[in-house]
C-alpha cells in the first residue's frame, strides 16, 4: 500500500503522448499553411490575419462534434473518415453565413491513447481541412482513463472564418417569390445516428460488415460515408450570384433548420418529390416504421444545404452547381406566411 505510483500507473502515459506529438507535426504539415505562423506543439496556435481584401471584416466561429457516429467508427475499427465529418460540421455552419474558413482546431479525448487510432483520426481532420482550404493550427489530445473504454474516444472541433460585414448572408433579404435550391447530401452526414444505430443494430440486429442489397455495400460503410463539405461550393456561388439565405440541414432536418433563417413574414413551401432521396433514408424509414414527420425532423433526407435565391438567378446557380459536380434541385419557394405557428409547408 505504501509503494510509489506514477501517472502512467493511473492510465496516462506522458511519454507516449509526447511521441505522438511528433507524429502529429508531420501529418498537419499536409494541411493548408497560409497564414500559419507557428507549428503544432506550442501552447497556442498563431495565425496572421490578412484583412486587406475586406472593408469591414467580421470573424465567424463555430464549434461542433460528430455525435454517436463515432460509435460506428469504433464498431468498424475504421477511423480515417470521422475527422472529415468533424471539419465538415464546423465549416458548413460558417459557410451558410458566407464566411471563408481560416483555421481549425480539434479536441480528441481517449480513454487510453492508441496512437494508430489517433493518427487515423488526425489524417481525416487534415483531409477535411484540405477540402475546406482551411489551416489546422492546433488542438488537444487528452487521455481520460475511466471516462472512456480502451479505444473509445470523443471529438470536438472549432473553426474561425471571415466575411466582409456587407456580405454576411443572414436571411434578411429573403422575400416572397424566392426559390429554394437543395444541394444533395452524401448520406446521413453526422446527424440522427442514435436512431439509425437503434434501427440497424438493435431492431434489425445487423453487423457492421453485413451487406445491404438496396445500399450496394455494407451497412457500416454506408453509415460511415463522410459528411460533404460545402464551403468551397458556397464560396464559388457567392462570387457569381446573389444568395439571400443558406441553411445547413443538420439535426432537426429541413423543418427546424430552414425555419431558422426565414423572416417572420415568410414561409417556405416545399414541393414533395422534388429531389432524389438516397436509399439509406428509405431503408431506415421502412425498417424503423418511422413516420414522415419523424424522418423529416431527424435526418437530412438527401438535402445537405438549402439556398434561398432570387428566381432569376435559379437557372445560373443550377448550371454552376452542375459544373462543380453537385447534385441540386429546385425544391420549393418562399411565400407569404399564412399562420403564426408554421413557417414550413409542403405541397
Amino acid at each position: 500500500m505504501n509503494e510509489s505510483i506514477t501517472y502512467k500507473d493511473a492510465g496516462v502515459d506522458i511519454d507516449k503522448a509526447n511521441r505522438f506529438i511528433k507524429t502529429i507535426k508531420k501529418i498537419t504539415e499536409e494541411a493548408p499553411r497560409s497564414g500559419v505562423i507557428a507549428g503544432i506543439g506550442g501552447f497556442s496556435g498563431l495565425y496572421s490575419l490578412d484583412v486587406s481584401q475586406y472593408e469591414n471584416p467580421v470573424l465567424v466561429t463555430s464549434t461542433d462534434g460528430v455525435g454517436t457516429k463515432i460509435m460506428v467508427a469504433c464498431m468498424m475499427d475504421t477511423h480515417d473518415t470521422i475527422g472529415i465529418d468533424l471539419v465538415a460540421m464546423c465549416v458548413n455552419d460558417i459557410a451558410v453565413q458566407g464566411a471563408r474558413p481560416l483555421f481549425f482546431l480539434d479536441y480528441l479525448s481517449m480513454g487510453t491513447l492508441v496512437p494508430e487510432i489517433a493518427e487515423a483520426i488526425l489524417r481525416g481532420i487534415v483531409e477535411g481541412c484540405k477540402q475546406a482550404k482551411c489551416a489546422l493550427i492546433g488542438g488537444e489530445t487528452a487521455e481520460m482513463p475511466g471516462l472512456y473504454d480502451k479505444g473509445g474516444y470523443d471529438l470536438a472541433g472549432f473553426v474561425v472564418g471571415i466575411v466582409d460585414n456587407s456580405k454576411i448572408v443572414d436571411g434578411s433579404e429573403i422575400g416572397v417569390g424566392n426559390k429554394l435550391i437543395g444541394i444533395a447530401s452524401s448520406g446521413l452526414h453526422s446527424n440522427g445516428y442514435s436512431l439509425a444505430r437503434k434501427i440497424c443494430f438493435e431492431r434489425l440486429e445487423l453487423k457492421v460488415d453485413d451487406t445491404v442489397d438496396v445500399l450496394g455495400r455494407t451497412i457500416g460503410e454506408e453509415l460511415l460515408e463522410p459528411t460533404k463539405i460545402y464551403s468551397e461550393t458556397v464560396r464559388h456561388l457567392l462570387r457569381d450570384f446573389p444568395i439571400h439565405g443558406i441553411a445547413h440541414i443538420t439535426g432537426g432536418g429541413i423543418v427546424d433548420n430552414l425555419s431558422r433563417i426565414l423572416p417572420s413574414s415568410c414561409m417556405a413551401l416545399i414541393q414533395k418529390g422534388s429531389w432524389e432521396i438516397p436509399p439509406i433514408f428509405t431503408f431506415l424509414q421502412d425498417a424503423g416504421k418511422l413516420s414522415k414527420q419523424e424522418m423529416m425532423r431527424t435526418f437530412n433526407n438527401g438535402i445537405g444545404l438549402i439556398l434561398v435565391v432570387p428566381e432569376k438567378a435559379t437557372e445560373g446557380i443550377l448550371e454552376l452547381l452542375a459544373a462543380m459536380d453537385e447534385k441540386a434541385y429546385v425544391i420549393g419557394s418562399i411565400v407569404e406566411r399564412e399562420t403564426a405557428s408554421n413557417q414550413i409547408a409542403w405541397t
